[in-house]
């Protein structure tokens, strides 16, 4: 579910709600990503909106919130976040976009999604707070968005618990796709000393090795995370029956697919 759900959420930060954000009076892409993503918590501080997105390095929240509030309000960007990502996805699901049977998956993904537990879910529960779309693409949008923060809301969980910082879960991350840290996108940018202190960290705890890959206990405990992460997302779909479930894999397989790889 999470390789379907990903793509179809995580167009809310292409190239359309991006140019949507822009003529509202953003200055740049993470003004908008910031705005958008954020909205549901309202006029939150830097300092919530760090907590909740918990893997961006110190200052970068503060770089954007609370600025975006003095050009657009959180209703407002909730609208442009939704408006705009539904015309992404119509345009990429092409005449997939009007099938009938849209509207079916749409009802399966909304069941789901308005199903699971809120605690300590604080950005999913923002979400759930919002109107759900009748259109059935804006529909889908939006429940694969519950979807995919309501995983991400207990991902974080699992970190905090496993004692991995935002940015030390950057770069195992970065390793995890087969790169290295110090030119992954998330993590490039940070001072080179800073960044060397985080790895230099996770090779004191035995996480990686002295050529900073991970060490076999540094794989178990990623691959322990992954796992719990996984648990903590099931039950989302626990209210539909074996029969719906596979129904909304093969509904969501042809929207995901339409949605090209590094959309994202």
């Amino acid at each position: 579910m999470f390789e379907l759900v990903e793509p179809i959420g995580t167009i809310a930060f292409s190239e359309v709600p991006n140019e949507a954000f822009l003529a509202r009076g953003m200055r740049n892409y993470w003004d908008g990503y910031f705005a958008g993503r954020a909205a549901p918590l309202g006029l939150a501080p830097a300092e919530v909106v760090h907590a909740v997105f918990y893997n961006f390095a110190d200052g970068e929240v503060a770089r954007h919130i609370p600025w975006v509030w003095g050009k657009i309000t959180p209703q407002e960007a909730i609208t442009v976040r939704e408006q705009g990502s539904t015309t992404a996805l119509r345009q990429r699901l092409g005449a997939l976009a009007d099938d009938p049977g849209l509207a079916r998956i749409a009802d399966l993904a909304t069941r789901a999604a308005l199903s699971a537990p809120t605690e300590g879910r604080v950005l999913y529960a923002g979400l759930r707070a919002l109107a759900v779309p009748e259109e059935p693409v804006a529909r889908i949008w939006h429940a694969a968005t519950l979807l995919r923060e309501h995983r991400g809301d207990g991902h974080n969980a699992v970190l905090v618990a496993h004692n991995i910082g935002g940015t030390e879960a950057h770069v195992l991350l970065a390793l995890t796709l087969g790169e290295k840290a110090e030119t992954f996108g998330r993590t490039h940018h940070l001072p080179k000393a800073q960044l060397a202190a985080v790895i230099d960290g996770l090779r004191n705890r035995g996480i990686l090795d002295a050529a900073g890959e991970f060490t076999a206990a540094g794989r178990q405990t990623r691959q322990r995370i992954e796992t719990l992460t996984d648990e903590l997302a099931a039950p989302a779909y626990e209210v539909l029956s074996t029969d719906e479930l596979d129904e909304l894999i093969a509904g969501l397989e042809p929207i995901a697919a339409a949605v090209p790889a590094g959309e994202s």
